[in-house]
């Protein structure tokens, strides 16, 4: 298959030829600014985006520098933000004109392509349209509702941008009220890192900090893809290899940003000198593949000690971990070639991966969905701790293990509560300070509220933003429970398929976006959010709210809460909604050693760290060491493809931020148009007998007594392992099984479902 000599990318399938960033990023940015013609001042919004006394952006989680960058925001975040200001609006008057039967037939980017909502709206049976109401009708009817069913019929979903201040507010509501079931969108992410990170090294986030990067000799990059997701991060990889620092990437497909870079801040650059490479070796690894080539890098480092010796830190694994023994029989009882014919890589690729690693004085381990989106998904995450335990290379400058977070704020708000698991939440705190008694049976997590939904056992749903319906897996089977319910609340800044989704009631309540101005009783109000390096930064809206009638998330919120709950008066939901920093008040008190001083460091340049105790090597597991971890299995795959099947990869485009999709362009991977595609590698197509262009349906493999199809997906060839296929996300969230997750965290396992092709 032909080549390219410089970047080693297959030629013969479409593919961009371009850096990442640059010029591409730039026409990226305007093309959105003449599709939304943004409100006056975007620019100048843009233009304090991620920087101290700024606005935080809403898109990626990555961290914000404390000396910021002319322009530190990148195409996404610039993306999310016009996306925000649009003057674009979705009034009274469009939803008079569209019955919601209609527009649950219209696509994700038209729904949202409507505009910012700018009324709260009931819907109206027996017309089938919403209809404007005002906010006290809102709370009552809602606050009614909620009265009636026992707590536990509710679910209370957030997505991951809401910050600090609101997350505290709902999960405290979710308390009062009387249940745990607190979903959010690390359910269906990241939570494998949250439960297989505790479980090795004792902290459910990375451990990493900025600084970090800018000491590491190697960077170990594992199924994320940094160019359409975060790009600002490619500055620290640029940066890395600059300076002699080496990146070895892992990801069934080859993306861009992982390749090369021009770094738009950079004129030169820009202009006349080349763009910087990435990744030194760029593996395509089969999806699920990671154990085993994770398996054979460790595989190989202790041969070379065992040869040579100084490679493997024994002081440090002897006093910190445990587990190593049975890891060494484990690993010394594999074969070669059941590593390379499971992970898809040859031997001498993974032994040069450990010679690298062997010479390198601080590694960073980082990775993304693609780890983690598997059935053995906490697994993956073990093998890289155990490479990164052998040399000591957790606890150090330079050194630990990053996983990278997409929505802002998620990793936040779990800090500050929103978890269905009573005992990661200091609920006798909680009692202490608010005077009654909490719920202490576990809630339901993203799959099993979905689950609850389809039994009817959920009567109502309250989603604090975020698009639930169409983010979940078995949309096939799912759409048709929403209808079975007495109370769907959706709070929102635009429309999306979730809202058209109705029960027997529904409500619409609209909310500010980050960049606008929150101002309540007491003036201007700030929020917070967590990064994904554990730094919590302070954000401050300037923009004029797209409409009169449209309020903060911390005002709704108390709104339903007044309206359900007894009056308590330990809790004063109307003094916290007149002032903001009253709940950063019950935050720290909350968590005292976490949020010390919170009020006074806000707006820390670059932002206070919350801290992290296996980054001071303190193990909070139930062995209190580090643990190896010994791999059962070599493939993260639930269902390994058998006969006619292949493995189904979900994917993001470079014109799309989770479910809001932008426009058609997934301009990094060379892919422009239609999304409803389906990729495979040529050789792969000509074995079973497809033909470029040809139409065909999807079906799901895994055997569970349902039917799972997706039609109309026209067959795209693409540099991909052999075995496997990748579609869109969402669009390809019918085939994804709500069964078919991570044994311990419940994540759906969406980066390798087991599917057949029919024509």
């Amino acid at each position: 298959m032909p080549r390219s000599r410089e970047t080693d990318e297959r030629t013969d399938t479409p593919h961009y030829d371009r850096p990442s960033g640059g010029w591409g990023s730039m026409r990226g940015i305007g093309k959105i600014l003449k599709d939304q013609k943004p409100s006056a001042g975007a620019i100048r919004t843009l233009m304090r985006q991620n920087k101290p006394g700024g606005h935080m952006c809403t898109s990626c989680a990555w961290t914000k520098p404390k000396v910021p960058h002319p322009f530190e925001f990148c195409e996404n975040g610039a993306k999310a933000t016009i996306w925000d200001l649009t003057t674009d609006r979705c009034t009274p008057d469009f939803f008079a004109a569209h019955p919601v039967s209609e527009l649950r037939k219209w696509s994700d980017h038209d729904l949202e392509k409507a505009g910012r909502l700018t009324r709260p709206m009931r819907y109206d049976p027996a017309t089938d349209h919403y209809v404007p109401c005002t906010w006290e009708e809102a709370y009552a009817a809602i606050g009614d509702k909620l009265s009636q069913l026992e707590p536990r019929q509710s679910v209370f979903y957030t997505s991951g941008k809401a910050a600090l201040e609101t997350a505290f507010l709902y999960q405290l509501f979710a308390r009062l009220y009387g249940h745990n079931n607190l979903p959010d969108s690390s359910n269906m992410c990241h939570e494998t890192t949250s439960v297989g990170l505790k479980k090795v090294i004792g902290s459910s986030v990375g451990t990493c900090v900025l600084s970090d990067f800018d000491h590491c000799d190697l960077i170990l990059f594992f199924g994320q893809n940094t160019g359409s997701n975060s790009p600002r991060f490619l500055h620290k990889l640029q940066q890395t290899v600059e300076r002699g620092g080496r990146i070895i990437t892992f990801n069934p497909v080859r993306e861009r940003g992982l390749v090369e870079f021009t770094n738009p801040q950079r004129p030169t650059q820009m202009t006349v000198t080349k763009p910087t490479p990435i990744s030194e070796m760029y593996l395509q690894v089969r999806p699920g593949g990671d154990i085993a080539a994770l398996a054979g890098i460790c595989k190989h480092v202790m041969e070379l000690d065992r040869a040579q010796g100084g490679i493997v830190d024994r002081e440090f694994v002897e006093r910190h971990t445990t587990g190593l023994t049975d890891l060494e029989t484990r690993l010394q009882a594999m074969t070669w070639s059941e590593i390379e014919a499971t992970s898809g890589l040859t031997r001498a690729a993974l032994e040069e991966v450990a010679v690298a690693y062997a010479s390198a004085r601080r590694v960073i381990g980082i990775y993304g969905m693609g780890l983690t989106q598997h059935v053995h998904g906490w697994l993956s995450i073990g093998m890289l701790v155990n490479l990164l335990l052998l040399g000591g290379h957790i606890g150090r400058e330079g050194t630990g293990i990053s996983p990278v977070r997409g929505h802002s704020n998620v990793q936040g708000q779990r800090t500050v509560g929103i978890s269905e698991k009573p005992k990661l939440v200091p609920l006798d705190r909680l009692e202490q300070l608010f005077n009654f008694t909490a719920p202490r049976d576990e809630g339901l997590n993203t799959t099993a509220a979905a689950e609850a939904i389809l039994n009817g056992s959920i009567r109502a749903f309250v989603s604090l933003g975020g698009n639930f319906a169409r983010a979940i897996p078995d949309q096939g089977r799912t759409d048709p429970a929403w209808a079975k319910l007495d109370l769907n609340v959706q709070i929102a800044t635009r429309l999306n398929r979730s809202h058209t989704l109705v029960g027997n009631s529904a409500w619409l309540l609209p909310c500010l976006v980050r960049a606008e101005e929150d101002r309540q009783a007491s003036g201007p109000q700030a929020v917070s959010m967590e990064d994904s390096l554990s730094m919590i930064h302070g954000s401050a809206g300037r923009r004029k709210p797209a409409a009169p009638d449209i309020r903060s998330e911390v005002a709704i919120i108390a709104g339903i809460a007044k309206a359900t709950l007894a009056p308590n008066p330990n809790v004063r939901w109307d003094e916290w909604t007149g002032d903001y920093s009253q709940i950063r008040d019950l935050i720290e008190a909350t968590w005292p050693d976490r949020f010390k001083d919170f009020n006074e460091n806000l707006f820390t340049p670059g932002g206070f760290f919350k801290g992290n105790a296996a980054r001071e090597r303190q193990w909070k597991t139930n062995s209190g060491k580090a643990e190896f971890t010994t791999p059962d299995v070599l493939t993260a795959l639930g269902q390994t493809p058998q006969d006619d099947q292949l493995t189904l990869i979900t994917l993001r485009s470079n014109d799309q931020f989770n479910t809001t999709i932008y426009g058609f362009s997934d301009r990094l991977r060379g892919l422009e148009g239609s999304r409803d595609i389906l990729l495979i590698n040529p050789e792969e197509m000509a074995r079973r007998g497809l033909t470029e262009g040809q139409i065909v349906t999807v079906e799901g493999a895994y055997d569970d007594g349902h039917t799972r199809r997706v039609k109309g997906l026209k067959i795209t060839a693409y540099d991909l392992p052999d075995t496997c296929v990748a579609a869109y996300y969402p669009e390809a969230n019918p085939l994804v099984p709500l069964a078919y997750r991570d044994q311990l965290s419940g994540t759906p396992a969406a980066k390798g479902v087991p599917v057949r092709i029919r024509g």
